[in-house]
């Protein structure tokens, strides 16, 4: 067997294989709920042969959705809507789910991707968007509105109340989304964070509004159910957030229940200088499970087999996470496994096509 294709237990949750869909962006929902588009895309992914399907970005508020088109978790119409979906995937599929919970701060109200991107002003149909300080983005977007306290007390709920509905939905596991230059990560790094009260300035005050989402959505949920939390380990930027706070934060986490470490980087400034390159961001991984034990995901440009079975068996990550590489070949598993002499899993209706039953098609 491959390492790749071993079994782990993450904070109590089994699965089968070391093999993540990370959650991508679909710019398809409708006030928030999932359509006919989320049950394509994420019923197809689900019989990927990965062990574990993450939701995309979910907002935890209307205003906290990165476009007016995102997804989200914050009413009964968006519940029942991902209800849908989740049963269907549940029917057909082994595979864990998990949710990845969002709000994108200063980087919200902004035009899908095909219709040309940028942020969208109130007056042209977006929202005031929020932040830790009211800096924009980029030069040229709106002002972003500075949260006091009764507002970051009343996200922390939203946060709370959303991993809620996550729970009664089902799902696995909650990934806090504290990286990309969205609000968490606007509030750890000093690029975006330029308060002078007890949430900005020291690295212990840019802790502090991250530390109590995290609390109050582990407090929401019960104890068996993991919640991890996905990161920008640097923000590829000179004085910005970077390695060594992100370890100091991890410490945090881990000791107040943080299951796993989702470990990514960069999305704050237009002005980061990323050397992207394969597995470009799985140091930043392998420091942070070394110094502090916890159990970290791989991501970043990992797109060959012999290259995932490498990260794995050198401990450099406990998991590995696909996107776009799961995208382009959404049996991205089953090709792995062909390679690696071990087997995937198949629903029963696709048994005869398994790469195992013909190796000599499918070596590369």
């Amino acid at each position: 067997m491959s390492q790749l294709f071993s079994p782990i237990e993450l904070a109590g949750l089994s699965l089968r294989n070391r093999i993540v869909v990370s959650p991508m962006c679909q710019y398809s929902a409708d006030q928030g709920s999932a359509t006919d588009w989320h049950m394509i895309h994420l019923g197809h992914l689900a019989l990927s042969g990965a062990a574990l399907l993450f939701t995309e970005a979910t907002a935890v508020s209307p205003e906290g959705r990165i476009s007016p088109a995102d997804l989200g978790l914050w009413s009964d119409a968006n519940q029942a809507a991902l209800a849908r979906v989740v049963d269907a995937v549940r029917r057909y599929s082994g595979i864990k789910l998990g949710v990845q919970l969002a709000h994108a701060g200063r980087k919200a109200s902004t035009r899908l991707p095909w219709a040309g991107g940028g942020q969208i002003p109130p007056h042209q149909g977006g929202w005031q968007t929020l932040a830790p300080s009211p800096l924009p983005y980029a030069e040229g977007n709106p002002h972003p509105h500075a949260l006091n306290a009764a507002q970051l007390e009343s996200i922390a709920r939203e946060f709370a109340l959303t991993a809620q509905r996550a729970q009664r939905l089902g799902l696995d596991t909650i990934e806090v989304h504290s990286a990309h230059g969205y609000l968490l990560h606007q509030f750890l790094s000093p690029l975006s964070n330029q308060r002078t009260d007890a949430y900005g300035g020291s690295l212990e005050n840019r802790l502090r509004f991250p530390l109590q989402v995290f609390e109050a959505v582990r407090a929401a949920v019960p104890k068996e159910m993991p919640v991890g939390v996905r990161i920008s380990a640097s923000d590829w930027v000179d004085g910005g957030w970077d390695l060594e706070q992100s370890v100091a934060y991890v410490r945090q986490l881990k000791s107040r229940g943080c299951a796993y470490i989702d470990v990514s980087s960069g999305g704050l400034s237009p002005l980061q200088k990323i050397p992207e390159q394969p597995g470009y961001q799985v140091p930043f991984a392998e420091r942070i499970r070394r110094e502090t034990g916890i159990a970290t995901i791989g991501v970043g440009l990992i797109t060959e087999p012999q290259q995932a079975e490498a990260i794995i068996a050198s401990g450099q990550a406990d998991l590995v996470s696909l996107a776009r590489g799961m995208l382009y070949d959404p049996r991205w598993p089953w090709h792995a496994a062909a390679q690696l002499g071990d087997q995937a899993i198949a629903p029963k209706q696709y048994l005869r096509c398994q790469p195992v039953a013909y190796p000599h098609l499918f070596k590369h």
